[in-house]
């Protein structure tokens, strides 16, 4: 597994070619290469600021010798005014850069804002804020990242790195026994490492799970549940799985699930329901 280094610059690597393309016209066409220049990215609306250490390496990614100096730093509170860096750089990596830092920072920002409601909600709660899997395409990594800067905890990153029997997998595989049997001797026979999460559905589900899962599966999804249904499943299961409820979760609700004393709780919308913030990136002309 690549490192998250090493997958950021694959990121940027592949989202500059997709700007760049044959080159940045607009700048080729009215700027000396060899003009240096400096710029500040100024905040533009209140929330938690996130992807400034992203922003640096972008910039040193382009242009190893540039000069970064930073005013905020990720997971901080940042206020409308305030200036979160300044960069020193050639004008052409400056301006060959600008727009896709600032996708990637107004993104993460509005996620880690988000994400920061969500926990303030559950403060003092020994439930934690999970993520998921609802993430756009080939952007996932910073968006996990923005939710882990907001106070939230990553979920699974992908279909790899954890099993998870939802209900499409239980139908498909005839039903709960034998989808956790299945997947249980998948493991032991591939990927000793990886753990057994399951969706239930009811009560029913949930018994079932407790009675033939007890070896195999380490966590119990409990998808729809309300709160005081949660607050049963969660006497008979009896501390023997870890927990996790999901399903049309929000900031009005999250407090009630909470309460049940679950372990986790996951919520799509920390980042496909964000909503990007304002920030600009503003040249320094001397």
């Amino acid at each position: 597994m690549k490192t998250f280094d090493e997958q950021l610059q694959h990121l940027v690597v592949e989202a500059l070619m997709e700007d760049v393309g044959d080159g940045d016209h607009s700048t080729l066409s009215c700027i000396p290469a060899e003009k240096n220049g400096k710029a500040v990215l100024k905040i533009k609306q209140d929330g938690i600021l996130a992807g400034v250490s992203v922003a640096e390496k972008i910039f040193q990614l382009v242009e190893p010798t540039c000069n970064f100096i930073t005013y905020k730093r990720d997971g901080e509170a940042m206020v409308l005014g305030e200036k979160a860096f300044e960069v020193e750089a050639s004008i052409h990596t400056i301006l060959k850069c600008e727009r896709l830092v600032l996708n990637c920072m107004q993104r993460m920002s509005g996620i880690a804002t988000l994400t920061h409601e969500y926990v303030e909600k559950i403060k003092g709660y020994h439930t934690q804020l999970l993520d998921t899997r609802k993430t756009t395409p080939n952007f996932r990594l910073l968006e996990k990242e923005a939710v882990k800067i907001g106070g939230g905890t990553n979920h699974r990153f992908g279909l790899y790195d954890m099993i998870m029997l939802k209900d499409n997998h239980i139908d498909y595989a005839g039903g709960l026994e034998q989808a956790i049997n299945k997947a249980y001797h998948y493991i032991t026979s591939t990927k000793p490492s990886l753990k057994i999460e399951v969706e239930t559905r009811s009560m029913e589900d949930v018994r079932k799970v407790c009675a033939i899962g007890r070896t195999k599966v380490f966590r119990i999804m409990l998808d729809n549940f309300a709160p005081e249904q949660i607050v049963e499943a969660l006497k008979i299961i009896d501390g023997h799985f870890e927990t996790e409820a999901s399903g049309g979760i929000n900031l009005d609700t999250i407090e009630s699930f909470a309460a049940t004393g679950v372990d986790y709780v996951s919520v799509g919308g920390l980042i496909h329901q964000a909503k990007s913030l304002d920030l600009s990136l503003k040249a320094v002309v001397i």
